[in-house]
């Protein structure tokens, strides 16, 4: 049906069942379940560790409502269209990628299995994904990089000295990355309840690939490294020589402002709920700033996306991509490499069949009228 996507699985009501056949009572969905995922994470992981990339800032509920709100819109789909196959493949600001479901940057992913970023980056390479790379990495640029020729973005937090982030951007460039994405939404860390209960820290063996040789870990405070500014997108832009991605965006005014200022994409996202709380989502927030920038920037959207539905919808509302990042956290958890892609396989493989069963053909083009408010009728 897609590119990259797995096709022929029997369909409920379309075959026989041979004589003395029995289904197991612990039977696997044969398409992918992430409530079972997660909750088969939740197993594998010490508490504290699940609950630090499970939870959400203050009372989780931007992280309670992100999901939903992508729900909150309905499909309208086209018939007779004579769809036979998909095309899940695209461009991102120029790279060539088999699907727009891409991997969000996450923190520590050594702390989810033994391989970390190289098990995430060899997962997402294998579904044809981009995979962003976090600062807070276990594994340095340049070894993500010698893992896999997969495309990949490094994404840029304000944690450490200016120096000292100044060379990671330009370390960036050297090793091959394709864009710098700044995280912008984190003037100071989210209260986050559930590590304050458990009192988490990360573990004394825990490789911090990239922080200062001669510092521990990170805290983002009040004292931190000067605040950036919109001034800071043309100048690391000109450090590592890569297109700038500002991350963290919810207003349309904001979003503008990056552009002129140098930005080539704006990524609508409220970090998993983790930052300010409650905060618009991101299935809200995503048509005020796609039709704010126009043309003029390519727009991405993460942030409670847990089915092909919602892939399509966000595309429907102009995103050019999306990006997860727990599913893929549990993914990686449950299976290493092999759990990484079959997340972001068994994604694209149900944006592919939602989108046949709507009509639409290939992803760099969904329209608007795809999708409108839940309650809605339009008419055309």
């Amino acid at each position: 049906m897609a590119s990259g996507g797995r096709v022929g699985r029997p369909v409920p009501g379309q075959r026989r069942r041979a004589v003395g056949e029995e289904t197991p009572e612990d039977r696997e969905l044969p398409f992918l379940d992430l409530d079972a995922l997660e909750e088969q994470a939740r197993d594998l992981l010490p508490g504290e560790v699940f609950d630090y990339y499970a939870g959400g800032a203050e009372t989780e509920t931007t992280l309670a409502e992100a999901t939903a709100a992508w729900r909150s819109w309905r499909l309208r789909p086209r018939v007779l269209r004579g769809i036979g196959a998909v095309d899940l493949r695209t461009e991102l600001l120029g790279t060539p990628v088999r699907t727009p479901i891409g991997v969000a940057p996450w923190a520590y992913q050594g702390m989810a299995h033994p391989d970390g970023e190289l098990g995430t980056a060899r997962g997402a390479a294998a579904a044809g994904a981009l995979m962003t790379v976090s600062t807070s990495a276990t594994h340095t640029p340049e070894e993500v990089a010698a893992a896999t020729d997969g495309p990949r973005w490094f994404q840029l937090y304000r944690l450490h000295s200016a120096r000292h982030t100044d060379d990671l951007a330009r370390r960036a460039g050297d090793a091959g990355y394709r864009a710098l994405v700044l995280t912008v939404d984190l003037p100071l860390l989210g209260r986050r309840r559930r590590d304050l209960r458990s009192d988490f820290a990360l573990p004394a063996d825990l490789r911090l690939a990239n922080s200062p040789a001669d510092g521990g870990a990170p805290e983002l405070q009040p004292h931190a490294p000067a605040p950036w500014t919109f001034d800071d997108i043309a100048r690391f832009g000109d450090l590592s020589r890569l297109p700038v991605v500002v991350k963290g965006v919810l207003r349309g005014d904001d979003a503008v402002r990056c552009v002129e200022a140098g930005a080539a994409a704006v990524w609508v996202s409220t970090h998993g709920g983790r930052q300010v709380d409650p905060a618009v989502a991101s299935a809200h927030a995503l048509p005020e700033v796609v039709a704010a920038v126009g043309e003029d920037a390519e727009v991405y959207a993460d942030g409670g996306i847990r089915s092909g539905s919602d892939v399509l919808t966000a595309l429907a509302l102009g995103a050019s991509a999306v990006f997860l990042g727990r599913p893929v956290v549990w993914g990686l958890a449950t299976g290493g490499d092999a759990g990484v892609t079959g997340v972001l396989d068994g994604l694209a493989e149900e944006l592919a069949h939602t989108m046949a069963l709507c009509g639409l053909p290939e992803v760099r083009s969904v329209p608007r009228d795809t999708v409108v408010p839940a309650g809605v009728i339009r008419r055309t």
